[in-house]
């Protein structure tokens, strides 16, 4: 009798105290309010304010691991790869192996990438095809030092006439291909016709420079190929670009690659650049004058792809904050439901250019890939790169970027 009496006091002091084992304290209101900012900044491209606003909140809740997650994959974008294996350190969850996976793998780690990306991939909801090939190929990379260069200092290679297309020719394990610079794509593409697994390659450029244990993936090009009338085996991707402090100029026809960092050009602007996952590029853009006000100053993200044929592609609202009446855009074939019109004012790094063609589109979602965790304001194709010579610099962090004098006269509308 008497245990059952302390089994119902007991059970009375739980009812009036809430559910017995720990609790999660409730995070302090200033935290939550730099958090709420850090995700809205994430969300909205502001990688230098939505850092600031995380690191606000770890000064406050240092082991807040959704606070920890955001402020992995702002430095993920940014290529701070060890900054992402500290903020995750001892994070158990599937977003932080994920995390932590593409940070070993971009930061030449293969055993590490492996382990994280195979863990994560036990996670039933998780569907990822490009960690499960990537880890098989870190997995099987054993002592491979990724993107090792052999040969001259610098080679050249001469682009051939391919329209705005950054094509590219280039020896892939001996032989003689046209190959495709695709900034929207992390890893080298091999076509499926000539491979079917994902695997290490070496490429060679110029008949000087040979880049060895490169990790290469798979994909059907003939769509690609039909497109630009050459049968194009691969496409060079950014983390490739990064490596070999690349250079391109379409108007130069000119392909550049280095064994170390190159020095500032005289006319160049700096920009700097992010990754999607650290993968797909990203830049800020403005789309209005100076004089539009300071909330237009941090510019616009815009996925950077440059096997789109087209200049600029922006979603309507943003060509109505640039001022220009939807109603005046016309239509045009180069996209389903677009239409084409000329921004007036494009600002890229310091360098403004007036009347650049571009397509309008309610929304630019689904015409970039769906692993992108941010809002667009548009899209960047080989139509307004081919304006520029670019380069790599700081390990693809910024890129060093000419403009074209003929820009503002003979441009296009594509």
């Amino acid at each position: 009798m008497m245990r059952q009496i302390v089994a119902l006091c007991m059970l009375s002091v739980a009812a009036a105290c809430g559910p017995m084992g720990p609790t999660t304290p409730s995070r302090p209101p200033l935290a939550q309010k730099w958090l709420d900012r850090g995700e809205e900044s994430y969300k909205s491209g502001d990688f230098d304010d939505a850092r600031a606003a995380t690191d606000e909140v770890l000064k406050i809740s240092p082991h807040a691991d959704d606070a920890r997650l955001l402020a992995a994959r702002i430095a993920l974008a940014r290529l701070d790869y060890k900054k992402v294996l500290e903020l995750t350190d001892g994070m158990k969850s599937s977003e932080a192996h994920g995390l932590r996976g593409r940070a070993s793998w971009y930061a030449g780690d293969l055993e590490s990438a492996a382990d994280e990306l195979e863990t994560m991939l036990q996670d039933p909801s998780v569907k990822d095809p490009w960690a499960r090939d990537v880890a098989k190929l870190a997995r099987s990379g054993g002592a491979r030092k990724p993107f090792n260069m052999d040969g001259g200092v610098v080679a050249l290679t001469e682009m051939p006439p391919a329209g705005s297309a950054l094509v590219v020719p280039c020896e892939i394990e001996g032989e003689q291909v046209l190959t495709m610079i695709a900034t929207g794509t992390p890893e080298v593409i091999i076509d499926s016709a000539s491979r079917s697994e994902p695997s290490w390659v070496s490429l060679r450029f110029g008949g000087r420079i040979e880049v060895n244990d490169v990790p290469a993936l798979t994909q059907d090009l003939s769509g690609l190929s039909r497109v630009l009338g050459a049968p194009i085996k691969a496409l060079l991707g950014v983390d490739l670009l990064r490596h070999i402090h690349a250079t391109f100029d379409r108007r130069g026809s000119q392909f550049v690659l280095r064994m170390n960092e190159p020095p500032s050009p005289p006319q160049a602007s700096r920009m700097p650049l992010f990754y999607a996952r650290g993968g797909a590029m990203m830049m800020r853009l403005q789309v209005a004058q100076p004089s539009a006000g300071a909330a237009n100053a941090a510019g616009s993200l815009f996925y950077v792809d440059s096997s789109k044929p087209y200049s600029l592609l922006m979603q309507d609202s943003l060509w109505k904050r640039a001022g220009v009446d939807l109603g005046q855009l016309v239509p045009t074939s180069v996209l389903p439901n677009a239409r084409a019109g000329r921004v007036p004012s494009l600002r890229v790094g310091g360098m403004a250019f007036p009347s650049v063609p571009g397509l309008a589109l309610a929304s630019v979602g689904d015409q970039a890939p769906p692993s992108l965790d941010v809002d667009l304001g548009g899209i960047v194709g080989a139509g307004l790169l081919e304006a520029f010579r670019v380069t790599f610099t700081d390990e693809g962090r910024y890129a060093w970027v000419e403009p074209d004098p003929t820009m503002s006269q003979d441009q296009d509308s594509k």
